[in-house]
């Protein structure tokens, strides 16, 4: 920079993050999909953006008004959630994992002012709409349409400019997005994020990584989900690198679309790393361009780091975050030589602490609540004042509601949730330590344990477990073998042979679930 030049600002929304892309490298691309006949470059990207400002506009939104789409993965789901951000509205991506009736009640409880759905989608979005008793506007979309139909207006006003065209950028403390939780013990949580929130994250993990123009990821997450909207979708827009778009994550293809999409990393939950261990692995050779696995959203068992980094010769950075802090907030080192399997790694662009029942840090090595603050953090829970008071500490730390201690070197780990917590006879049993000692057995695929009540223990253990195809184990042996790796009083109880365990969106086991496996049922 020559003296006396004044450094760029830094991006504070979504649309400085698109528009100085768009400037630098107009041309480059952003995202591609998986057979590659449809691409989108960031100059495109932004003419995008302007049209899909003005089409909401047509639809007479306002800024601020939240636009709800129930849409899988596509180019044009993108273009759609991107746009909208961008032109100072606020995305709400719906779960389309959701029950009919958490559908409807999202749609209700966001005040959604529009909705996009996909053709598929079309019959039973329309028909809850109807049913919601106020005007929200209906947009049939095709997820992987090459165009779409534009307001004439929209597409004057980009004619002849890659650059965003209306006046004023977002404010960086206006929520951006409204994603909620997946409400596997109450109605789902709105969970409001700022455009600053979603930028600053989307830096932090491009810093974190060492991303850069020349890195490409393979998305494969869903969108309405955090870790693929923050890591896949925004990030990229941080550092100027592209992504890799399939419809849906398949096993089968995996890795081909990897290999010949010319991706540099990869970002997985641990459900899919255990369907990718029962796969074919591809040739070394052919995978040496993928510099890291990114894995995150719930834990990851050291069984299957080992594994994976074995049979693939791919290095695992494991990392963690919630809805509530824009996805990641720890993360591993890039240098394999510093991670520490088991571990969510250290901070990441925020300040983290373990805090006790009384809300007081503890000392390293003490097991409590993990505790977060910094920019990544959300506004707070969408006309729910009562949930976001009690999220936050007095002094303004977020609670996890995850059970965790950090160790010397500043690196966190998890060993449960707070409510999933099993206490047995007045002893506190992390579900995860269960977990992974039956996934050491060699026959044994997934497993969760969850407590159960008892009359004489308050609660006890079961087990449910997913065996590996081709391979027979009876429960006598399984607990036998629960009782060489975690003595009698912490082998389950009931162990139950599952064909599949419940999980949301996330990968994350939803444990509760588990109860209806119960003869009685509890």
């Amino acid at each position: 920079m020559s003296v006396g030049a004044v450094a760029p600002a830094a991006p504070a929304c979504v649309r400085d993050l698109v528009e100085r892309q768009a400037q630098r490298s107009p041309q480059a691309l952003y995202a591609l999909s998986a057979d590659a006949t449809q691409s989108l470059r960031f100059g495109a990207l932004a003419q995008a953006c302007t049209r899909v400002e003005a089409l909401l506009r047509a639809h007479g939104l306002q800024v601020g008004d939240t636009v709800s789409l129930v849409m899988p993965n596509g180019l044009m789901t993108l273009q759609l959630l991107i746009g909208a951000m961008a032109g100072g509205f606020c995305v709400n991506p719906v779960n389309l994992l959701s029950q009919p009736e958490q559908m409807r009640y999202v749609l209700d409880h966001s005040d959604c002012r529009l909705v996009f759905v996909s053709p598929d989608w079309e019959p039973s979005v329309r028909a809850i709409v109807a049913s919601l008793g106020r005007s929200v506007a209906l947009r049939v979309v095709d997820p992987h349409a090459r165009t779409f139909a534009w307001p004439p207006d929209a597409d004057a006003a980009t004619a002849s400019s890659s650059a965003l065209a209306s006046a004023d950028a977002p404010a960086s403390s206006q929520q951006a997005l409204l994603m909620y939780t997946s409400g596997t013990t109450g109605v789902p949580k709105g969970v409001m994020l700022s455009q600053s929130s979603l930028v600053a994250n989307a830096l932090a993990i491009s810093a974190e990584h060492a991303l850069g123009p020349q890195d490409r990821v393979l998305a494969v997450l869903p969108l309405y989900h955090i870790n693929a909207f923050a890591v896949t979708m925004l990030a990229p827009l941080a550092h100027g690198g592209s992504l890799l778009m399939p419809p849906k994550f398949s096993a089968a293809q995996f890795w081909a679309q990897a290999v010949e999409g010319a991706c540099t990393w990869i970002n997985l939950v641990p459900t899919m790393i255990s369907y990718l261990l029962e796969g074919a692995a591809p040739e070394r050779a052919q995978t040496g361009a993928i510099r890291f696995c990114r894995s995150a959203s719930a834990a990851l068992a050291p069984e299957h780091l080992r594994a994976f980094e074995s049979r693939f010769g791919i290095g695992v950075i494991e990392t963690m975050g919630l809805t509530e802090t824009a996805a990641p907030s720890f993360s591993n080192p890039l240098d394999a030589a510093q991670r520490k399997p088991g571990a969510v790694g250290r901070a990441s662009g925020c300040e983290a602490r373990v805090i006790d029942a009384a809300l007081a840090p503890v000392a390293d090595g003490v097991t409590g609540e993990l505790a977060i603050r910094g920019p990544n953090v959300m506004l707070g829970y969408y006309k729910n004042d009562d949930a976001t008071r009690a999220a936050f500490t007095p002094d303004g730390w977020l609670r996890t509601g995850d059970l965790g201690h950090r160790d010397a070197d500043g690196f966190f780990f998890v060993t449960g949730r707070i409510k999933e917590l099993i206490i047995k006879g007045g002893e506190n049993i992390a579900p995860r330590e269960i977990d992974e000692a039956l996934l050491r057995h060699p026959a044994v695929q997934d497993a969760a344990a969850v407590g159960i009540p008892d009359r004489h223990y308050g609660q006890e253990i079961m087990a449910c477990v997913v065996v590996r195809n081709g391979q027979r184990l009876d429960e006598a042996a399984l607990r036998a073998f629960c009782v060489a790796q975690l003595g009698p009083y912490k082998t389950p109880k009931l162990i139950r042979f599952v064909a599949d365990l419940p999980r949301g969106p996330s990968g994350k086991v939803q444990r509760l679930k588990l109860l209806a496996l119960l003869d009685p049922p509890a």
